[in-house]
């Protein structure tokens, strides 16, 4: 079997020493693994260092590490998802951001429940292709999981957060016959989506099996910029409001209170901030229609003034976010 780990970066050669160091550390498991780079138009030295790991690879004569380098003109992280998605060629497809690192043993994790879904796929005939891949847990760097622990053996990442009242991160492995249907689609030249987008459109067709382990370490770096999330929403703010219009026509039933909430809140949001008119046709559930009606001035109001105080003080403060 073959894994395809994808990373997209931006001036981050100085972070990508773990990521590196972790896939040697899985490179023992009898999976041959190709580690394809998207470098999104950085202006450091990411170039050399990649370089320096091809390098060391062939000095150590690693036969199952395969290290694949591009180069793209700065168009965002999700563009370059999107491109390295077409070049892979593993089995099974994992994106990992630039900061973040496998587990130790993460393949050998990946591999057993690869093998087992497989062979209950042969024997179970036609029941088990619906799925579009495995679901595992994240941890932070102190050994924290980022999130819960999965209930359900097989959901999807809408039901996931939105009825099973996740919050935290995960990591998904995809099937790559199903990831590659699928692509990030950002809306008037945007360079940021939410990956939860994609997602849910997966997740009408598909599941995915969660698997209660964790394969990833995550680790938020402060870089040379940082951006709160009130840019993030203006900057990408047509993309945002198509996600949650997305939402809000989906059949919201066993949908949790305060996601129906957050799902409309934010639909009123990116409605004033694209200057789209907003319908209440497009609300499916009458339960979110009557909230939607009940929110919408107080979210004007509120919208109003937060973007208006913003504009006026430019010492916000500072949030940390990953690269996009």
């Amino acid at each position: 079997m073959k894994v395809s780990v994808l990373t997209a970066t931006y001036n981050r050669a100085s972070f990508l020493d773990k990521l590196y160091n972790s896939l040697l550390k899985n490179s023992n498991y009898g999976i041959s693994i190709e580690w394809l780079i998207m470098d999104d138009g950085s202006v450091d030295d990411t170039k050399n260092i990649v370089d320096r790991f091809k390098e060391n690879i062939k000095e150590k004569e690693i036969k199952n590490l395969e290290i694949k380098y591009f180069y793209q003109e700065n168009q965002g992280k999700m563009v370059a998802i999107n491109n390295l998605v077409e070049k892979s060629s593993g089995d099974l497809i994992v994106d990992c951001d630039s900061d973040d690192y496998f587990t130790h043993d993460a393949f050998k994790i990946i591999k057993e429940e690869y093998e087992k879904y497989m062979k209950i796929k042969e024997n179970e005939k036609g029941k088990y292709n619906n799925f579009y891949g495995f679901c595992y847990l994240k941890y932070d760097q102190n050994g924290n999981n980022m999130g819960n622990n999965f209930n359900n053996k097989e959901t999807t990442m809408f039901d996931l957060y939105f009825k099973e009242g996740e919050t935290g991160e995960k990591t998904i492995v995809f099937f790559s016959d199903v990831r590659k249907k699928y692509k990030h689609e950002l809306e008037h030249g945007e360079k940021f989506i939410t990956e939860a987008r994609m997602y849910h459109k997966m997740d009408e067709k598909y599941k995915m099996i969660c698997i209660n382990k964790p394969i990833m370490i995550c680790e938020y770096q402060e870089s040379g910029y940082t951006k709160n999330i009130n840019k993030q929403f203006i900057e990408n703010k047509y993309g945002y409001y198509e996600y949650f219009k997305e939402i809000l026509e989906k059949d919201m039933k066993g949908v949790l209170f305060n996601k129906r909430l957050y799902a409309i809140k934010h639909y009123i949001l990116f409605g004033f901030l694209t200057k789209k008119k907003l319908n209440i046709r497009n609300i499916k559930n009458l339960k979110n229609k009557l909230l939607y009606i009940l929110l919408y001035i107080p979210g004007i109001i509120k919208t109003r003034i937060k973007f208006r105080i913003k504009s006026k003080n430019k010492k916000n403060k500072k949030k940390k976010v990953k690269y996009q």
